[in-house]
């Protein structure tokens, strides 16, 4: 009877055990997601997932790309969930992601997901640049509404805009990649140094140059359209301008880090990620989402942004971003907030 005891005793431990390492796996996720978002999407992954921890690694888009590069041979992210595509096919060229066909994947729209079979990355929202243009603030400063990029050069906005830094912002490089390709090589660097010239600061934040401009604190702020119309939603004296020669674009996907020791799990939030209840949380923050017929009218989303999408080349801006970053660096960067 004692020996029985003592073996249902060790069987007793070894559950136990058991139970609360499988309770303890943890995933280390790279994001560069709005931090106000990150415990909704944890929340609701672990419903169905409880016996697996998130630990979020969260920055702006610019900073968790160098990060990852830095750790390439040494890597500490399982997961990137919410990246630029434009930073995922960098990653993807080092050979740093571990490519799988999430379940469900064929029923995203197939610009979404990464070319390869199986994918290296799928993608989960589009973010849209746009102009954030403070009504009153610009009334004070005697300033016209700008109907284009090219507006933005005039004398008259002389200190009265603020954009983000490409090398810290995912959508300051979706703007400097797209001026490139709007309006050539040598007319993008032009154009770019025009603008510097009534540029007040580079911010490290996307959403910020928007904020700002809602907050009053200038009238201009170069950010992306859901910004603009969340701000609006909540009073914001705000006009959201879509510029005439089209907006650059950027989508947030997912990948796996090659070299994981914790495949299993990471698969599992790798099939979340693209389900349809997620992405109905994607719309909560992005108008434009993966999942077919998911997304729902935004309000003060403004009118004519989706058509004025450019028809974005991401090879383009993945395959020359640190030539990119560098040129500007040398060129603005005296403008840019301390980090």
């Amino acid at each position: 009877m004692k020996h029985k005891t003592k073996l249902l005793a060790a069987l007793a431990l070894s559950s136990l055990t058991a139970n609360v390492a499988a309770a303890e796996t943890e995933l280390t996720v790279y994001t560069a997601v709005e931090a106000e978002d990150l415990a909704r999407y944890a929340e609701t992954f672990n419903a169905s997932n409880p016996d697996i921890k998130i630990n979020w690694v969260r920055d702006s888009t610019g900073i968790i790309t160098a990060k990852l590069l830095a750790e390439r041979d040494n890597p500490q992210a399982d997961v990137v969930w919410g990246l630029a595509a434009t930073s995922l096919l960098l990653l993807k060229s080092e050979g740093m992601l571990e490519p799988y066909a999430p379940a469900g994947v064929g029923d995203l729209d197939a610009k979404f997901v990464d070319g390869d079979n199986p994918p290296a990355w799928v993608g989960m929202d589009a973010w849209v640049a746009a102009v954030c243009y403070n009504t009153v603030e610009a009334e004070k400063a005697g300033l016209t509404p700008p109907t284009s990029w090219k507006d933005l050069t005039d004398p008259m906005y002389k200190d009265q805009v603020i954009m983000p830094n490409p090398n810290s912002s995912g959508t300051g490089f979706l703007d400097v990649s797209s001026w490139l390709q709007m309006f050539g090589e040598e007319g993008g660097w032009e154009y770019m140094d025009g603008l510097h010239e009534n540029i007040a600061r580079y911010t490290h934040s996307g959403s910020k140059p928007c904020k700002l401009a809602a907050a009053g604190e200038i009238p201009i702020g170069i950010s992306f359209a859901f910004r603009g119309a969340k701000s609006k939603a909540d009073g914001a004296p705000l006009e959201i301008i879509v510029p005439s020669e089209g907006v650059g674009w950027d989508m947030e996907a997912t990948a796996i880090v090659a070299g994981t020791a914790n495949v299993e799990a990471a698969q599992k939030l790798v099939d979340f990620t693209v389900t349809k209840e997620a992405n109905e949380m994607y719309n909560t923050g992005y108008a434009v989402v993966a999942y077919p017929g998911v997304a729902k009218p935004v309000e003060h989303f403004p009118d004519g942004l989706l058509d004025a999408m450019i028809d974005n080349d991401f090879e383009f801006a993945a395959n020359n971003r640190a030539a990119i970053l560098k040129e500007w660096q040398s060129r603005y960067d005296g403008k840019s907030e301390a980090k």
